[in-house]
């Protein structure tokens, strides 16, 4: 009678046990993950803002939402570059899971900073030259994301540069070198522009409106010119004074973005501004499951897209040919 007593109380107390334990692991199956970013522009620019929301809902519709199992930790820089340092270090501190890193300069910063928590980056352009990955397809390190654009892009912009303005024979490749990989781009362009008649000029610039001023005037002070701006925090930022700058000076321009054309641009040829923001959450769908950074291949855009500007041209004296707009995704009047 005592045994079969003490074999139920055992019974019982492995049951408890099981019980027990199945609840804690349940518990910290369900605890809430971390997830960092750091923007390069202000929280209320309304590109930034787009894409932040973005985020969040293809995060959602992959099963991670604030409510149930996730905690956002943002932190934006409006476009200072003294504030990167500081705000990296400031989500570091939290230990998020994984940090979502919007531009080279912040990538730069936020692997300084640790090469232990996984980073997923957008708007980057040559993650290699930068040292972020060793290869696109084994990153090799705490770092993978989603390639901004390839240097072979920037002959597509100088041809359409050329087939929206014949006339130009000399383009200005406006960057600055301390946010974008300038010379990446420049090989490709230097290449591409002698098969076109067109004299490439280097426009480096800083991140000040009266550099910016001073570069783009000085190469409009000789005929024939036209802009080819490269994806850069810089040129983002400053976006509304290089395109007030190019109508003021008639100078023909080719963006990197959309953001550019609605800002009164004349042309941009360029990877649909939310796709890297899609892709980007996958990949910390991927790495929130047990994916390390490492084995995760940096992915590339596929799909691009011409928006031209008609109210800009027609300002410039400028003839829209037939053929681009056959093939213009959206044209603004």
């Amino acid at each position: 009678m005592f045994d079969l007593r003490r074999r139920q109380i055992i019974a019982l107390l492995s049951g408890v046990g099981v019980t027990w334990s199945f609840a804690v692991n349940a518990q910290h199956g369900e605890r809430k993950r971390r997830i960092g970013a750091l923007w390069q522009f202000a929280a209320d620019d309304p590109t930034n803002k787009l894409a932040y929301t973005t985020f969040g809902k293809a995060l959602e519709q992959l099963g991670w939402s604030e409510d149930r199992n996730v905690v956002f930790d943002y932190r934006f820089a409006g476009g200072s570059s003294d504030r990167y340092l500081p705000l990296a270090q400031e989500l570091i501190a939290l230990q998020p899971d994984v940090i979502v890193a919007s531009g080279t300069p912040i990538t730069a910063t936020l692997q300084r900073e640790t090469r232990t928590i996984p980073i997923v980056f957008i708007n980057v352009s040559d993650p290699i030259g930068a040292g972020f990955i060793a290869s696109l397809a084994r990153p090799g390190g705490n770092i993978t994301g989603v390639l901004n654009y390839e240097a072979g892009i920037v002959g597509k912009w100088l041809g359409m540069l050329k087939e929206i303005a014949p006339r130009v024979t000399r383009a200005a490749l406006v960057g600055n070198p301390r946010t974008t990989p300038f010379h990446y781009f420049q090989r490709a362009a230097e290449a591409a522009a002698s098969s076109l008649a067109i004299e490439l000029v280097p426009a480096t610039i800083e991140n000040s409106e009266a550099d910016i001023e001073r570069v783009i005037e000085s190469f409009a002070a000789t005929a024939n010119g036209g802009l080819v701006v490269l994806p850069d925090t810089t040129t983002s930022i400053r976006r509304d004074l290089i395109v007030a700058l190019a109508a003021r000076n008639h100078l023909p321009a080719v963006y990197p973005y959309r953001m550019f054309v609605e800002s009164g641009g004349l042309m941009a040829y360029t990877i649909p501004a939310l796709d890297p923001i899609r892709l980007a959450a996958t990949y910390i769908d991927r790495i929130l499951g047990g994916a390390k950074p490492a084995d995760l291949p940096v992915q590339a855009p596929t799909k691009y897209e011409t928006v031209v500007n008609r109210k800009a041209a027609k300002s410039l004296g400028i003839e829209v040919p037939p053929s681009l707009l056959v093939r213009a995704d959206e044209v603004i009047e």
